[in-house]
């Protein structure tokens, strides 16, 4: 199974993925670069940033992608 397949069913699985799903539950290291190569072969793919606090009480931010509809 590829990135893109595990990807693809990831979304068809839980509806959405963020970097930190994709590196503990797939082991994708680069959901960005994996999510813009799919969109240069044709797949689309909406977005949303997310922002959480870390351990150390700081904001962080992150995408969050979900296929288009």
């Amino acid at each position: 199974m590829t990135q893109y397949d595990r990807i693809l069913q990831y979304l068809d699985d839980f509806g959405s993925i963020s970097p930190m799903e994709a590196f503990h539950d797939l082991g994708i290291t680069k959901l960005a670069t994996r999510i813009s190569e799919m969109r240069k072969n044709g797949y689309s793919f909406n977005q949303q940033m997310e922002s959480k606090k870390n351990r150390y009480g700081q904001t962080v931010s992150y995408m969050r992608y979900s296929k288009a509809v």
